[in-house]
Parts: C-alpha cells; structure tokens; sequence
C-alpha cells in the first residue's frame, strides 16, 4: 500500500486494478499477440506502436512508393484517434461504479478485434487501423503498474525504465528499485510471450486468430469486475 499524509493525518491509499501485476501482464500480453497478428496476417505492419510504421512510411517516401507509404499513414493517424478517443471516455463515461471508462475502452477493443477475424485480406489497411486505434485505447487507459509508468503495446519504454531501476538498485544497493525493475522485465518478457503464441495462432487461424486476443480481452474485463470489489479501477 501507499501511503501519503495529507494535513498531518496519515491516509492509506489502496491500490488500483488497473496497475496490478496480473492485469499488465495479460494485456502485455495480448499487445504481443496483436503485434504478431498484424504483422503476420495483415500486411507486414506493425499497428501497436508507431515508430516502425513511421520509419517504414518514410523509406517508402524516399523511395517515391507514394502507394506504400500512405498504407503506413493510415495506422499511425489512428493511433492518434485512439488517444483522443480514451480521453473522450475518462471525460464522458468517468469512474462510474457500474462501468468504469477503462472497462468501456476493453469493450471497444473486443468488439473491434471481434469484427476483424472476419475481415479478409483485401480489408488489411482497415484492419491494422483498427487494431493501431484500440491498442493507442489500451496504452492510453492502462498506464501505471503499482504506480509505475509503463506500456502494455510496445517494450522499450519499458526496457528502459527496468534497466534504469536495476541499474540505480544495484549501486544503491536498493533491492526495492531492483525488484520494479525486474517487473519491468517481466512485461517485456510476457509482449514476448504473447508475440510467440501469436505466431502460433496465425498459423493456425490466419485472420480469425485475432479472436484469440479478443477472448483474452474479456478475462481481463472479468478480472476487473471481480476485483472492483474490494479496491478501485
């Protein structure tokens, strides 16, 4: 728990569901998977974080492939909406006990993710454009784990903030700094995890694997349900 004092009164503050372990660690998770997904089965994209694509838009620029480069633009435009639209839900759906904006933005994400397993390849730019939107949903809505900053679509943030914590424990000699650290790595660790069994899945189901994360998506919103009992989302 953490623990703050306000007015020389000591307040207990309970730790939130959405910065739990578990729950970044499943939607690490599924943010590998999609990852795999899109760049497997839709394309060669990569629609979770943008840097790739945006790399990828430019080369082709450079290369006057006009047609390549704007296949790019797409998901890298709706990424931005994304974070616009996980604003639009903390402002107008709030912290409500029934349903809380962040389950709203799960909702979203599954329903989008249902509907594109049936959408065939001439479908790819919608698809990665869609799947970019609802992971730029995700990062957006579920941004601290046990108060830390981290990301669940994309690893190098995180990378670096591990890196930094084991490296500034060890010469502390903090094990503290050192234990945050190594969950860092965890959540890498599981981005990965999820990327190898994506690849698995788009073996199997080609455009229909990305029922998998979807599926994934509604334990994470029982998980919440289930938890909200006790502690805020």
């Amino acid at each position: 728990m953490v623990q703050a004092r306000e007015r020389g009164i000591k307040v207990e503050k309970r730790a939130r569901v959405s910065e739990s372990i578990r729950l970044g660690t499943l939607l690490t998770f599924v943010g590998g998977f999609l990852d795999a997904y899109s760049y497997l089965t839709r394309g060669g994209v990569f629609a979770n974080a943008e840097t790739g694509n945006i790399v990828l838009m430019g080369i082709h620029l450079a290369q006057g492939q006009w047609r390549q480069a704007i296949f790019y633009l797409f998901p890298i435009a709706c990424f931005a909406l994304g974070i616009f639209a996980a604003e639009w839900f903390k402002k107008h759906v709030g912290e409500k006990k029934m349903l809380h904006w962040k389950e709203s933005v799960l909702f979203l994400e599954i329903f989008v993710l249902f509907i594109a397993g049936f959408l065939p390849q001439q479908f790819n730019s919608l698809v990665n454009s869609s799947i970019a939107f609802v992971c730029a949903l995700q990062v957006e809505a579920f941004r601290k784990m046990h108060g830390m900053a981290f990301a669940t679509t994309m690893c190098t943030g995180n990378l670096r903030s591990g890196t930094e914590l084991l490296t500034v424990g060890a010469f502390e000699h903090d094990s503290d700094k050192k234990k945050k650290g190594l969950w860092y790595y965890w959540i890498d660790v599981a981005f990965v995890i999820g990327g190898a069994a994506g690849t698995i899945c788009c073996r199997m189901f080609a455009e229909r694997s990305v029922w998998v994360g979807a599926v994934l998506l509604v334990g994470a919103v029982c998980f919440i349900q289930w938890q909200k009992r006790k502690q805020e989302v």
